[in-house]
């Protein structure tokens, strides 16, 4: 990728005003030659923060963070330097003039900026159609049903396809664009005999975008009962991959490094509807299972991320999936625990914003929600059912290190079990001054044979097998923590 020249970086910070661009971040006052407010990057009541506007740098003489212009935007936003120089530019309209590049590469980028354009173009037509077509009134409807105010769903840019089959098509190629570059965008798609229509026709669109705000694709949602599926996206292609963005990013960055939290929903809606509450840190899955390149992009963002994902069983189990995917990372997992089946966006139309707001101020620690899903769906009334919570506490609880956290954990477990906690400490085979890495996911780590230890002539290991085969469904997340050769002792159980 060529680089942006000496000679534009340095045009692009003489450009800057410093004092404006700190002061959309903390309120500032001269002192001297020197601008002084509250650190943005710290809690502290009296100023200790310094910029100096003519070198163009900052300073804080609390917590000692400092850095030029473009670190400031790197913090603040949560971008690397290259995102910050082009997100500044962009800002202040300074053309970046790049490094010599080869006529192939030089090819490639003048491709991808054409399609950006279109893009760019389809968005605001989109939009348009939205607020003003009469035959938008069905889609309008529904999001006002959701509660969903006007302002905010113009700030994230949600429009509306219109019904016809080429509205789109006819109009990118009188403004120019061929038939290839709308296939190559995304925009259109072909039937069974190969006709190419508008590919998200009488659909609602949720652009999405990359960090510097840039338009890659959509998301769209189905108006009409008779659509399938229910909720459509842009196809993969040279500028959009579903599996590399979230939802709502490049409006969520900056709260989300200040917060040092991100907010993760399943749903478009969902993350207008905490916008909307107040929390502007959250961004969505776009309704694909968390990646690697996702987990990275929201590890850029924040330290924290806050699972708000639906109550259903498909939310539980993309929670334990998103953990597995973060392990290994320096990442901390917290889920918002969201009582009574809803989705975030009904618990903001039905309960009003201080309910989500309370709610994410409770998150818990993933491995606490990990504990209390397994007593949660555990049969605690029977001593087989006991056994196989037991099974399934074992490899989360006793990889744990010594700790305040280890011992709310098992005395949490202990209770529900009716036993004390030495007891169940007993039972999952590990002392508990013990110290043990901690991790993410504890399935990955080295862990004593625990059905063994618990019962070594093999009864609790008939009787979880058995437990497993009536609920087979249920089972699956237990099996997957386990490895049958080392925690099954009885040769025959682990065929």
């Amino acid at each position: 990728m060529p680089l942006y020249t000496d000679d534009s970086i340095e045009r692009l910070r003489q450009t800057v005003d410093m004092g404006e661009l700190v002061g959309a971040k903390t309120e500032l006052k001269r002192s001297g030659q020197q601008l002084m407010g509250i650190c943005p990057f710290h809690d502290e009541r009296s100023p200790s923060f310094s910029v100096d506007p003519v070198q163009k740098v900052f300073h804080c003489f609390g917590c000692g963070e400092g850095g030029d212009l473009f670190k400031f935007v790197q913090l603040t936003e949560g971008l690397n330097f290259r995102e910050a120089v082009e997100v500044l530019s962009d800002r202040y309209g300074v053309t970046m003039e790049l490094t010599e590049e080869d006529p192939q590469a030089a090819q490639r980028r003048e491709k991808r900026d054409r399609l950006l354009e279109l893009l760019e173009r389809t968005t605001a037509f989109y939009v348009r159609n939205l607020w003003e077509s009469p035959e938008a009134e069905e889609p309008r409807a529904y999001l006002a049903s959701r509660g969903l105010d006007e302002q905010l769903l113009r700030e994230f840019r949600v429009g509306y396809a219109p019904s016809a089959w080429d509205k789109v098509l006819v109009a990118s190629r009188q403004a120019g664009y061929s038939e290839q570059e709308l296939w190559d965008a995304g925009l259109t798609a072909k039937n069974q005999k190969g006709n190419v229509y508008d590919r998200f026709r009488r659909r609602i669109t949720f652009p999405l975008c990359d960090s510097r705000g840039r338009v890659l694709g959509f998301g769209a949602r189905a108006i009409g009962a008779d659509q399938q599926p229910k909720y459509l996206n842009s196809s993969e292609n040279v500028i959009f991959h579903k599996g590399r963005q979230v939802y709502g990013a490049d409006l969520a960055r900056a709260a989300a490094a200040k917060a040092g939290e991100v907010i993760l929903c399943e749903g478009y809606t969902d993350v207008i509807a905490l916008h909307q509450a107040g929390l502007r840190n959250t961004v969505g899955l776009m309704g694909t299972a968390l990646t690697e390149d996702q987990v990275a992009e929201l590890a850029r963002m924040a330290p924290v991320v806050a699972l708000a994902l639906d109550a259903d069983s498909a939310g539980q189990e993309a929670m334990i999936r998103a953990a597995k995917v973060a392990a290994g990372r320096k990442l901390e997992l917290r889920v918002v625990p969201l009582l009574g089946g809803g989705d975030p966006a009904d618990i903001v139309q039905n309960d009003g914003p201080d309910a989500i707001r309370e709610l994410v101020a409770g998150s818990v620690p993933f491995v606490r929600f990990r504990v209390d899903r397994v007593l949660a769906l555990s049969d605690l009334e029977s001593a087989e059912g006991k056994d196989n919570a037991v099974a399934q506490l074992a490899p989360i609880i006793a990889p744990l290190p010594a700790s305040a956290m280890r011992d709310e954990l098992t005395e949490l477990a202990a209770s529900a079990l009716g036993v004390g906690g030495s007891k169940l400490t007993e039972w999952m085979g590990r002392p508990r001054e013990q110290p043990a890495p901690a991790t993410t996911e504890p399935a990955s780590q080295p862990r004593p044979p625990v059905i063994a230890q618990i019962d070594s002539g093999g009864r609790v290991e008939r009787s979880f097998l058995v437990q497993c085969l009536a609920q087979r469904e249920a089972s699956q997340a237990v099996l997957a923590e386990l490895d049958l050769e080392t925690d099954l002792m009885t040769p025959a159980f682990r065929r």
